[in-house]
Order: structure tokens, then sequence, then C-alpha cells
């Protein structure tokens, strides 16, 4: 009978959260059903003459088109920008791309159809010799830090080797010119809808956003005792404003221990008006290709610190061109890998790290199903058991209080 009673109690538990899930999106905690038509294109040098691709991500919706555009040229760049027109292209003038004045060789038409723009880069990779183990770089030594891997003098494969139009992925990898051994690989992933990745840290993704997953692989390291960081640079106009946030939960369901999601998003200045793009991640990166919880390492950011003048690299100069000294800001931020006591570089050789860029708002996790149902129970349970205890004494108490009758003579 106990055993009965347990299995009873099992089956009406999974039940209860079948139910739940089944009434997600009432809590909040839907998915976004939206869908756009998404292609990959690769467009090499057509002379042939260089390595250099520019990979176009173009995302049509009902009456509007997202363009992610990703390319080495400079350091790696992904320019985003929002039409409002499901017809706009992409004109690339080549020969100006190449040439020493890049400015405006890259163009979205009609202009007209434009909304917004910005554009990521990732310029720089650091590395310093952790000898305290305080993982932290604002108390390194100066002597401490090695000469930055700039990524702008990289040398990069190419990418149509990796392309992958059905899943919508492509990889980007490059290698230092001084080493022969060691590479550094960004993949970019494209959506047709709401989702969330299947690797680790399983970011949530929206129709709106790409994923670029950065992988330091088999590089050599300068000390014993290493660790990296990866400089982030955002552009942006001067009228908008780029802000550091964090957001916590308590669910970590998806990504075992981490209860924070950090971002950085840009919104209108001195207003409350939706956010315009952001860079969102996980403060984790993970030391093998095949990462398991053993294997990750939490993730730290610096300050959001605004630079004098925007970088004239790459797409961000051929397509913002001039206007860049003028009407855009640059802000930089460091993400750095690994926390006191955790493992250094050196014992594997490898690291991940995974950041969601996008238009409009984040995409931001609910509680899960599984929370839901426990927490739903957990809160529920007592409160059933509450009001039938009470109805149970009520009960009683009216059945007492009832007259009764005396017997007839």
């Amino acid at each position: 009978m106990k055993l009965l009673a347990g299995l009873l109690r099992l089956d009406a538990f999974l039940y209860f959260i079948n139910l739940i899930t089944a009434a997600q999106p009432f809590f909040g905690g839907g998915t976004d059903s939206y869908r756009r038509k998404v292609s990959l294109e690769l467009n090499p040098d057509p002379s042939g003459s260089s390595n250099v691709s520019v990979l176009h991500v173009r995302a049509v919706g009902g009456n509007d088109t997202l363009h992610f555009l990703w390319s080495s040229l400079g350091v790696p760049t992904l320019l985003l920008v929002h039409t409002d027109s499901p017809e706009t292209r992409v004109q690339i003038d080549w020969a100006r791309l190449l040439s020493g004045n890049a400015s405006g060789s890259l163009t979205v038409e009609p202009a007209s159809a434009v909304q917004y723009s910005t554009a990521f880069l990732f310029s720089k990779i650091w590395e310093y010799s952790d000898g305290r183990n305080s993982a932290d770089q604002s108390q390194a030594a100066v002597d401490s830090y090695f000469p930055p891997y700039s990524l702008e003098e990289f040398t990069w494969e190419d990418s149509n080797r990796t392309l992958n139009r059905s899943a919508l992925t492509a990889q980007l990898c490059g290698r230092n010119q001084s080493q022969h051994s060691g590479r550094v690989c960004f993949q970019i992933s494209a959506f047709e809808s709401w989702g969330r990745d299947p690797a680790w840290p399983r970011l949530l993704h929206s129709s709106n956003s790409s994923q670029l997953r950065f992988v330091i692989e088999g590089v050599p390291p300068r000390s014993n005792r290493s660790r990296f960081a990866l400089e982030l640079l955002s552009i942006d106009s001067r009228d908008h404003e780029v802000r550091e946030e964090t957001r916590r939960s308590i669910d970590d369901e998806y990504t075992p221990s981490i209860f924070q999601v950090s971002r950085l998003v840009s919104v209108h200045a001195n207003s409350s008006a939706p956010v315009l793009s952001y860079a969102q991640w996980k403060p984790v990166a993970y030391r093998t290709a095949s990462p398991v919880f053993e294997d990750s390492t939490p993730c730290r950011h610096s300050p959001c610190t605004p630079l004098l003048q925007p970088p004239r690299l790459g797409l961000a100069l051929a397509f913002f061109g001039g206007a860049l000294d003028q009407g855009y800001r640059a802000s930089a931020v460091n993400i750095s890998f690994g926390v006191p006591g955790e493992p250094y570089y050196n014992a594997t050789g490898y690291l991940s790290w995974s950041c969601l860029l996008g238009l409009g708002s984040p995409p931001e996790d609910s509680f899960s199903p599984l929370v839901l149902g426990i927490m739903a129970v957990g809160l529920g349970t007592p409160a059933l058991l509450l009001l039938v205890g009470g109805a149970c004494v009520c009960g009683q108490r009216l059945r007492r209080q009832q007259p009764g009758y005396a017997p007839i003579s």
C-alpha cells in the first residue's frame, strides 16, 4: 500500500509538472514565436589576392531586415544594421575596402531604410602571469603582463571551409604570425527563432541575435601561471549610452552554479526607451572542447571604459566612414577568464567563451518548468494542507454545535 501511494504521488507530481510546462507562457516564461527568414552568404575577395571575406547574415522579417556582417578585416568585427524594409541589400566596393582608405566601402541600400547600426570589435587578447593567484587584472603587476596579441595582426583562414548554410554557422580561425602552433577561433551562429543553444553555457537566443563562441586552443603560454583576457569594443552613436548591467536569478538549471547574466546594452541617452542593441553573456568559460561542469571556470569583466576615439578599423571604418570621428563613441570591456583557486590556462591549453550579440531587447531567462513545478508544489502543498485541515476542523465544530433531538415519550 505504501508503495502504491508513493507511485500515485509521483504520478501526480509528474502530471503537475507537465501542467506547469503547458501553462508556462501564462507565467511569462513562454517562447517567442516570431520567426525570420535567415540566410548566410560569404563574400570573398573577388580578386583572390587576400584571405579577407565578409560573412553576411540576412534576417528578413515581416516589414524589416536585420543585417549581421562579420569579417576579419582589420580586427574581427560584427556589424549590426537594422532596416525598416525587407528589401534592403548590402553593397561592397572591394577595391576600396582593401585599399588604404576603406571609408564608405560598405553600404546598405537604400540608405534611407537604415534605422540603427552598431559594431562590436574583438581587438586584443591579453596574457598575464598570475603569480599571486588573484585572477584580478587590476592587481596584476605591470611586469606580469606580456605584450598583447593584436588580432589585427593575425593571419586568418578561409571561412568558406566551415560555412554551413543549413545549420546557419561559420567559423573564423587565425594564428599569430610569430607562432606556428595554436589558434584563435570565432564561431558565429544565426537563428531563425527563439531557442537555446545545445552546448554549454546554453545561452537563450532570439531571431534578432547572433552568437559568437570565442576559443583559444593550443596557444603556447608565456608563463607557468598564465591567464587570458579578451578586449571587446563597442561602437555606437554619441546620442546613445552604453550601460553595463548584471541580472541575477535563482534558477541555474541550464548553466549549473551560474546565477547571473552580464551584458552591455545601448539605449537612448537620458531615456527609458527600449534597448537598441546588446552584448550578453554568462560569466563562465570552459577549459575543454566538450565542456562539462567540472571543466567550467568563472570569468569577470572590467568596468565599461569610454575611449577617446573609436578605432578606424575594418568593417567599422568601411560602414561608418568619416562619421566615426564625430558622430560615434567607443567603449571597452575586458573579459578575463578564471578566478582565484581555479586552474590556469596551462592545465588544458584550451578556453572557450560564448557571447550573444543582437538588436532590440536581449532575451531573458524565466523560471524553467521544473523550478516552477517545485515552487508550486513546495508552496502549494502546505497551503492545501492548511486549507483542508481548516475545513475539517470547522466541519467537526459545526457538527458538535448542532442541537440534539429529545426522545418522544
